[in-house]
């Protein structure tokens, strides 16, 4: 039956030591020959081996090995730490990165959508000056107005955070529904401002659809009726 212990001796230049093991009352002599490892024996390693005893000489230990986990171990104790200046990553890191980028594509998903809503209402806009629909200054008028819907934005904005009185929502809500949506559309994404407060997003899509509804049904009455819509 295989025995462990303890290295407790080793003599290098003489190639032999002892080993010490609850299962036995005296130190158990053992030669280099009888050892089997990657590593030289050494003062501490666990160690397995069979025990033998020749005449009065005391107990002797052949097919000495080292104990697996210790073994182990002593190998992962033998490889050198990496550098300060080396930086570890973390192996959830490639996970991270792609979960980062689908969330940067939901984000821009907003923005585009609303981009386009832009320039496609920018179009509409340009076809009915070229039908005759609007006149030319008419662009002057929706461009100021969304320039004051975007400063009133910015003047709610900083009310918030000077916790100063606001601006009502309806009044806002109104400047959209007004023609001033995209210069609203421009605040919140800008600003950080009611982008997270669904009642009034909700609200404000809405306007945005009435707009888009108004304006086709301008541009299309006559194909619909025969006839201009009355001034």
């Amino acid at each position: 039956m295989r025995k462990q212990g303890t290295v407790v001796r080793w003599d290098r230049e003489r190639a032999f030591g002892f080993i010490r093991s609850p299962q036995t009352a005296a130190e158990i002599f053992f030669h280099t020959r009888d050892f089997s490892g990657h590593n030289p024996p050494a003062e501490g390693m666990e160690v397995s081996f069979e025990e033998i005893h020749v005449g009065g000489k005391g107990p002797r230990a052949l097919s000495v090995e080292p104990v697996r986990n210790a073994f182990a171990s002593d190998l992962q104790s033998q490889v050198p730490p990496p550098p300060p200046e080396a930086e570890i990553l973390p192996r959830s890191r490639p996970a991270q990165r792609s979960r980062t980028a689908r969330e940067k594509r939901r984000e821009q998903m907003p923005l585009w959508t609303g981009v386009g809503l832009i320039a496609f209402w920018l179009l509409l806009w340009l076809v009915g000056i070229g039908l005759g629909r609007f006149p030319w200054v008419i662009l002057t008028g929706v461009f100021i107005l969304n320039a004051v819907t975007f400063y009133v934005y910015w003047r709610d904005k900083h009310a918030a955070i000077q916790e100063a009185p606001r601006i009502r929502e309806d009044r806002l809500h109104m400047l959209a529904l007004a023609g001033g949506w995209p210069g609203a559309w421009f605040a919140q994404q800008i600003l950080r401002h009611k982008t997270r407060k669904m009642p009034f997003q909700l609200v404000y899509w809405v306007t945005v659809a009435l707009n888009f509804a108004a304006l086709l049904a301008w541009l299309f009455w006559p194909a619909f009726m025969g006839s201009p819509p009355p001034a």
